[in-house]
């Protein structure tokens, strides 16, 4: 079974191959005879009720030197028999949201896409995490200062952050009775007109913030811990942190069988769960990273156990 394989990311040419998921994905679905296109950045669009994509046929390599080549791009609408890899970074804003709106039309029309854009509108990754508080350490999702000066005198110490931010970006500790206090939830809620988060401080972030995968709803056997390095307390990779592979606890697959199944009910194919101790944090669905170090660091393929999630989809169920 041959398939199209549609990634609509970021621009290609500026991508870190060592660290890259989606490059990963890339070049399993190459090694399988998969067919690649490449959505030309902003090439999203609907033409009398079609969603259509302006792609470039593509071929990869894992070569730092050379990664990558294009053919000439060519508009084509999408359908059956097209796999769509949806794999760009935040912020979902009015863009992103549009675009899932094209991909919401290809889906109809027969197309598989990865992940479900009903679910990358529905899942804000701070916020899909409180759809499991049994998971989840206090937290306060508000608008009012006051409220959420409160939460952080009641715990003593918390991390505040906006509700739309990757990489660690935009993300404070604060403690009760910090000068900056106010000013902090100024800036995160703009004066009380946007949402932000509030979580209580987790001194278990000394040991990494976990990186759990799900392919279809199932865990990958290991994960990858972010370690905080110096005097910075965030342990994203893109804020300093060191990545260290390691199984997974029992508490870590409780989370993953308490979040599983609702994101393969959902068509989430490849999810990212956030951990730190025991608690998640975050349910990142838009575009999960970690494959390759955690692949390097146990000869695994996720992205292998991914395409065979994928293409049995595909198929369907057995007669």
């Amino acid at each position: 079974m041959v398939l199209d394989i549609v990634v609509v990311m970021d621009p290609i040419g500026s991508i870190r191959i060592a660290k890259d998921s989606t490059f990963a994905m890339l070049l399993e679905a190459q090694r399988r005879g998969h067919r690649l296109h490449y959505v030309v950045p902003g090439g999203l669009g609907v033409r009398d009720g079609a969603a259509t994509a302006l792609l470039a046929p593509l071929s990869v390599r894992d070569d730092p030197a050379g990664w990558f080549e294009l053919g000439p791009a060519a508009r084509r609408d999408l359908g059956a028999g097209d796999v769509v890899l949806v794999r760009t970074d935040p912020p979902v804003d009015g863009e992103y949201i549009h675009d899932t709106q094209v991909l919401g039309l290809a889906q109809a029309a027969g197309a598989l896409v990865v992940n479900d854009p009903q679910g990358l509108r529905d899942y804000n990754e701070k916020l899909a995490a409180l759809l499991f508080p049994q998971c989840c350490p206090p937290s306060l999702v508000s608008r009012d200062l006051a409220a959420l000066k409160a939460f952080v005198a009641e715990h003593g110490e918390a991390v505040l952050k906006p509700l739309d931010g990757m990489g660690g970006r935009s993300i404070f500790r604060a403690a009760a009775g910090d000068p900056n206090l106010n000013v902090i939830l100024e800036t995160l809620t703009a004066g009380g007109r946007s949402l932000a988060m509030a979580q209580r401080w987790l001194p278990e972030i000394a040991g990494g913030d976990k990186r759990i995968l799900l392919v279809d709803g199932v865990p990958v056997d290991y994960c990858l811990a972010r370690i905080p390095q110096g005097d910075e307390f965030r342990g994203n990779l893109a804020a300093g942190g060191r990545g260290e592979a390691r199984p997974l606890t029992e508490r870590d697959r409780w989370i993953a069988a308490q979040v599983g199944p609702e994101m393969r009910r959902r068509g989430m194919l490849f999810v990212g769960l956030d951990v730190i101790g025991d608690w998640l944090t975050e349910v990142n669905v838009t575009s999960p990273t970690c494959i390759r170090e955690i692949d390097k660091a146990y000869g695994l393929n996720i992205a292998g156990m991914l395409f065979d999630a994928i293409e049995g989809r595909v198929a369907g169920p057995a007669e």
